[in-house]
C-alpha cells in the first residue's frame, strides 16, 4: 500500500522509502539507458571485425555516461523552465540519483566487455553476451510492469506482447538509424 507517495518495501529493496514519482523516473533512466546501450553493443557486434575490445568498452561507458548526463542536464532545463528557478540542493540529489541508475545498466555489460579487454573472452562473444544480457533485463522490466498491474492473464500477456513489440521496434529504428 502506498502512503504519501513513499513505497512499503523490505529493507534489500534499493528503492525503499523513495517517492513514487522518483522511482518511476529512475527506471525510466533506466529503461532509456538498457535501450542505448543495447543500441551500441548490437552496431559494435555487426562491426566487430573492425574494433577492439577495448574501444568497444570504451564506446559503451562513453555512451551510457552520455545518456546519464544528459538525462541530468534535461531535468534540470525542465525544473527551470517550469519552475523558473533552480533546483534545490535536495532536488538536484534527486535528480543525481534519478540520472544514476542509468549507469547501473550498463554494469554488466561493461564487465563483459571489459573481460574481453583482458583477453578472457573473445570480442563477439562479449558483445553476444552483452546483448543478451540488455534483452533479458528489458524483458524482465517489461515482465515485472505488467505482472503488478493485476490485470486478467490473457490482458497480461497481451500487454507484454505490446511491450515486446514496440521494444522490438524501437531496437529495429536503433539499427535502422546506425546502420548507414
Amino acid at each position: 500500500m502506498e502512503h504519501d507517495g513513499r513505497a512499503q518495501r523490505g529493507p534489500r529493496d534499493r528503492f525503499a522509502g523513495r517517492p513514487v514519482e522518483e522511482r518511476a523516473e529512475a527506471l525510466k533512466e533506466r529503461v532509456y539507458a538498457t535501450f542505448t546501450g543495447l543500441a551500441i553493443v548490437l552496431v559494435q557486434a555487426g562491426n566487430v571485425e573492425h574494433l577492439t575490445a577495448r574501444q568497444a568498452t570504451l564506446a559503451l561507458l562513453v555512451g551510457i555516461v552520455g545518456i546519464t548526463v544528459a538525462g541530468f542536464v534535461a531535468d534540470i532545463v525542465s525544473h527551470l523552465a517550469v519552475h523558473a528557478a533552480f533546483p534545490s540542493p535536495a532536488e538536484l540529489g534527486r535528480m543525481a540519483r534519478v540520472a544514476g541508475e542509468a549507469l547501473a545498466s550498463a554494469g554488466v555489460p561493461l564487465i563483459l566487455l571489459a573481460l574481453a579487454w583482458l583477453g578472457v573472452f573473445e570480442l563477439a562473444g562479449a558483445l553476444r553476451a552483452a546483448s543478451i544480457v540488455y534483452i533479458v533485463t528489458l524483458a524482465l522490466i517489461g515482465f515485472l510492469a505488467v505482472r503488478r498491474t493485476h490485470l486478467e492473464w490473457w490482458k497480461q500477456v497481451l500487454a507484454l506482447a505490446m511491450l515486446v513489440g514496440l521494444g522490438l521496434a524501437v531496437i529495429g529504428l536503433q539499427q535502422l538509424a546506425h546502420a548507414h
